[in-house]
């Protein structure tokens, strides 16, 4: 049977773009699956698209769906009938599963056994009659954040469509969606070869769009973008930035994209490169351009839809609109200049925190008394600690600055030019700028212990606020990203250096802090909430780091909450299993043995007149064990607790096998059973090594 090639294009009005990328990555699984239901076979299944259409070219499609026979066994006759012959619901549903009338159920004898069975025959089919249902359900079945309906028709979809484009070979499918039917002719560029085109035959549908000045995949957009940008820089001698948000977005915003160099009067760059860098990415899609040193140059790349023809009224009226936004920047930077960042701080109080939890001048006071507490805690004093206290208070005070209102994507950073100007110190300065982070999974924590400080501090709070008033992320939905502010804090303090503190007495004091502003909550039921969501961030970011999961399991089970503390003990738990697992292995098994075989009601205190040589040797060792692993552990020196851990083998492997442990005397084995409880105890508080064991 021969084959053709069915093209399918989607033609709307410019689609968001990031929405146009999820679409694409839809339609493949949407046209196959729409083929199979109707059992039309195809070779492959190519997507393209661009601003103002998706396109799927499905290939090796046959003129008509070959016939089939499908047998499918049912139930037992004696299920199936009753004792009159008569079909029961068993039979009716049976034949119901499998579009058969029951009537048409055969009986049939397997062995001495009768069951049912349904013959479904399914003739051959014209392709071409089945596809229009079939491709319009392919439209509806995209799923779009936001959908609009246009004109008088009931029909859904992301923009209005404007034409569909339809063929198997060189036939027209007839589908009809929101008023249009499917046929030829397709459009190109809005602006360089608007159309119609006509195609012929459905291989020709991708080289008619390419001949209408549409670049038909974000790959092919991406590199075409790519290349021009790298000639630009040549050209200028500058470096552009390129994020890969901005990039995706400007990539699904053009069909032919062009790459053109703007200009802007160097009067703009006395303003923080970051408030024009925002302007650029986010409100213009722009991409700066920077000179050798790294300094703003004051040109940047415009990438155009428009005819390459007009490049100097395109470059002339985005640098009319750039002037705009910039003198926009500059007015409001200056205006906040006229005033110290601290005049702003009460201006906070008529911002919005969160509705529970009262306003953004209530958290500043918040952050500034845990940031107290992280100082006590972690014996910070003097001027290092004058500087934390001053960053935390005015960390936030720039969210109600005129330049943060209107980019706001500077907040933080332009906090650190104002309060640099006012006179506060380098360290202030910095922290203020820092403490947002790390914003994203990757992105480098503050740079200073003052900054983390203070990050942890503001994250903290927010943890502990939304937590006691049952805003805690759930499955699927993490509106206020606790879980990122949450691993922030635990990536902060397991990276070592100088930065090191209990979270536990953090969060008691956070909630404190809460209690004190008259918010009310069951503060054990938060506390212990707030306490397991950070232990469930510590563990996710062990596992990422490659820690087994036993281990991490095992050192859980010791009842470890804190989060560095868990990480030094996973971290060494490791290792000392890494360096030497043959000992390490055996350990565990002699742990789950003793594990196995000990019985808590008895207690630890044995008799020390009822063991023989080899168990008073046991014993010696266990009571050593104990004073030098308690030590270890008080110290935080983990890898010198497994090692004391280790040095049980020897005398734990000879208990084992020199002495009966349930011996058939009851005052020997009670004794024994005490002394393994003791050896036990000994490893339990460390980890619990019965899960390495299995």
């Amino acid at each position: 049977m021969s084959k053709t090639t069915l093209a399918f294009e989607i033609g709307t009005e410019e689609l968001p773009a990031f929405d146009l990328h999820a679409a694409t990555e839809q339609l493949p699984s949407l046209v196959a699956n729409a083929l199979g239901s109707v059992r039309v076979p195809f070779d492959d299944v190519k997507v393209y698209s661009s601003p103002r259409r998706l396109v799927a070219i499905v290939e090796g499609v046959p003129e008509r769906t070959e016939a089939s026979v499908e047998e499918f066994r049912g139930p037992a006759a004696r299920i199936a009938f009753d004792a009159e012959g008569n079909p029961t619901k068993a039979a009716a549903g049976f034949a119901r599963g499998k579009g058969v009338d029951v009537a048409d159920l055969e009986r049939r004898d397997e062995d001495g056994a009768e069951y049912v069975y349904a013959v479904k025959n399914t003739p051959s089919a014209d392709v071409a009659e089945l596809l229009p249902e079939t491709l319009k359900g392919v439209i509806e079945g995209i799923s779009w954040p936001k959908s609009c309906r246009w004109g008088t028709t009931s029909e859904y979809f992301s923009r209005p469509v404007r034409w569909i484009v339809a063929l198997l070979g060189d036939k027209v499918i007839p589908v009809r969606f929101a008023g249009l039917e499917a046929g030829n002719k397709t459009c190109g560029h809005r602006f360089l070869a608007p159309g119609p085109h006509t195609v012929e035959h459905a291989d020709s549908l991708i080289d008619v769009l390419r001949g209408a000045y549409v670049v038909t995949s974000e790959a092919e957009r991406e590199a075409s973008v790519r290349k021009q940008v790298r000639a630009a820089e040549e050209k200028t001698g500058l470096t552009a930035e390129l994020p890969a948000k901005t990039l995706a977005e400007v990539v699904n915003l053009s069909e032919y994209p062009t790459v053109m160099v703007g200009e802007f009067d160097e009067l703009f760059l006395t303003v923080p490169k970051e408030i024009i860098v925002d302007a650029m990415l986010v409100h213009q899609r722009y991409f700066p351009l920077f000179n050798a040193d790294g300094t703003l140059a004051n040109k940047f790349l415009i990438t155009s839809n428009g005819n390459p023809e007009f490049e100097c009224n395109i470059v002339d009226g985005n640098q009319r609109v750039v002037a705009a936004r910039l003198y926009d920047a500059k007015f409001f930077y200056d205006e906040d200049l006229k005033k110290p960042l601290e005049a702003y701080v009460d201006d906070l109080d008529a911002v919005v925190f969160q509705e529970k939890l009262g306003t953004t001048l209530a958290k500043s006071k918040r952050i500034v008394k845990l940031a107290g507490h992280l100082c006590e805690s972690m014996e910070i004093d003097g001027q290092e600690k004058e500087d934390i206290l001053r960053a935390a208070h005015l960390c936030k005070a720039d969210l109600v600055t005129g330049a943060v209102v209107e980019f706001t994507s500077v907040q933080g950073i332009m906090g650190s030019y104002y309060a640099k100007a006012a006179g506060e110190t380098d360290a202030v300065s910095q922290a203020i700028a820092d403490h947002y982070r790390p914003r994203f999974s990757g992105d480098n924590p503050p740079a200073t212990r003052v900054g983390k400080v203070v990050a942890v501090a503001d994250k903290l709070d927010t943890i502990c606020g939304l937590f006691a008033v049952d805003q805690a992320p759930t499955g699927s939905s993490d509106p206020f990203a606790l879980r990122r502010s949450a691993l922030g804090i635990v990536t902060m303090l397991c990276a070592g250096d100088d930065f090191e503190f209990d979270l536990v007495p953090a969060i008691d004091a956070a909630l404190a802090a809460y209690a004190a502003d008259g918010i009310e909550f069951d503060a054990q039921a938060v506390r212990e909430q707030v306490i397991e969501f950070f232990v469930t961030r510590t563990k996710v970011m062990e596992r990422d780091n490659g820690v087994s999961a036993d281990a991490i399991d095992a050192v859980l089970a010791a009842g470890v909450r804190e989060p560095l503390e868990f990480a030094k003990r996973v971290v060494a738990l490791e290792h000392a299993r890494r360096e030497d697992p043959d000992t390490f292995n055996d350990l565990a098994v002699a742990y789950g043995r003793a594990n196995n075989l000990r019985d808590p009601e008895l207690g630890i205190d044995y008799d020390e007149s009822l063991l023989c040589e080899v168990e008073h040797a046991l014993t010696c060792a266990i009571v050593q064990a104990e004073g030098r692993v308690a030590r270890a552990l008080e110290a935080n020196d983990y890898p010198a607790a497994l090692a004391e851990l280790a040095s049980l083998r020897k005398p734990v492997d000879l208990f084992f096998e020199r002495i009966m442990v349930m011996d058939e005397d009851a005052a020997l084995r009670e004794n024994r059973l005490k002394v393994l409880n003791r050896f036990v105890n000994v490893f339990s508080s460390v980890a619990d090594f019965g899960l390495l064991a299995k």
